[in-house]
């Protein structure tokens, strides 16, 4: 609706300053043209807002301009609340920030999005990590937050899997992102690599500054790093059959590729066939057993051959002695 699309522009303008026409464009996903009708609607309507053409021009708001908002839908309302996660903002040190400001926006709501509030809050809990991972300790998480929202470099004890375990190290805070219930920083300097917070074992702020990478974006790099991980966890292929039951059992990468390359088994109706991710021939012999019956390694034939061996063994060890 053109109404909500103003509010953006007004909201992106004052959050943000100066944006030209095409990155307003961009950022509401509608036409330049579309972009300057509303700016000059604005306008009309007494906003004070003005534009400057050339290179390095782009449109703002007068200089101290601000617009109260007190039209949330009950949508936005009961998002806003949704979004207050409790766990997460007392690791980071704003678990009492986080209370005072939602007393303060459900005392701003209406009576009917207070409500709306409250029911979403008594019904809805989030809660991310998963059922077997355990909790792990970030005593420095604070820390290395605070060095995050000053932009300062650190200097941090860290421990690593391969020797030497533990190494010095100094970091360029770039951003932090929650993970499946686990703390990571992204941090230079230079092109971004990822830390454990939980690994880090002594945290000093320095008074240098920590400058982000031209055009850093942290949700962007967050992706293209997952990206990454998985093609790298799994960089071999077998070519597997598996029955209906097989199938059901397989997860997360396997279960994709079996989606996109599965089909029907020539030789044993009822079964698929498809070429299935793998992280290593270890990995994999045991994944594939614990299948039992329900799936058959065709190749590569030393996978194939190893789990054989390991069948072999097997059936002689549980063969009848008496």
């Amino acid at each position: 609706m053109k109404s909500s699309r103003l509010l953006s522009i007004l909201l992106l303008l004052q959050t943000r300053g100066r944006m030209t026409a095409a990155e307003l464009a961009r950022e509401l996903e509608v036409s330049v043209r579309t972009v300057y009708r509303d700016a000059e609607a604005l306008a009309a309507a007494g906003v004070p807002l003005y534009g400057d053409a050339g290179h390095s021009g782009g449109y703002q708001l007068l200089a101290g301009y601000r617009t109260r908002l007190t039209g949330l839908s009950t949508g936005e309302a009961e998002a806003l609340f949704l979004t207050g996660m409790p766990g997460p903002a007392a690791e980071l040190g704003l678990g009492r920030a986080l209370s005072a400001a939602q007393l303060k926006l459900r005392a701003a709501l209406p009576a009917e999005l207070r409500a709306q509030a409250d029911r979403m809050r008594l019904r809805f809990h989030l809660d991310a990590p998963g059922w077997y991972a355990e909790h792990e300790e970030t005593p420095y998480l604070a820390q290395v937050a605070d060095a995050v929202w000053r932009g300062r470099v650190i200097e941090v004890r860290y421990r690593r899997w391969k020797e030497p375990q533990e190494v010095d190290r100094v970091l360029a805070p770039y951003g932090l992102v929650l993970k499946a219930g686990r703390w990571y920083l992204v941090a230079g300097p230079g092109t971004p690599r990822t830390y454990r917070v939980d690994q880090i074992l002594s945290v000093r702020e320095t008074p240098d500054a920590a400058d982000l990478p031209e055009d850093f974006d942290l949700a962007s790099h967050w992706g293209r790093a997952q990206a990454d991980f998985h093609a790298r966890l799994h960089p071999e292929e077998a070519l597997v059959r598996v029955s209906a039951r097989g199938a059901a059992r397989l997860t997360g990468a396997q279960a994709r590729a079996l989606a996109a390359t599965g089909e029907p088994d020539p030789d044993l109706p009822g079964w698929t066939r498809a070429v299935l991710p793998i992280e290593s021939a270890d990995h994999a012999e045991a994944q594939f057993l614990a299948l039992a019956a329900e799936a058959e390694v065709l190749s590569p034939p030393a996978l194939r051959a190893r789990i054989r061996t390991t069948l072999t063994a097997m059936t002689s060890r549980y063969a009848d002695r008496g």
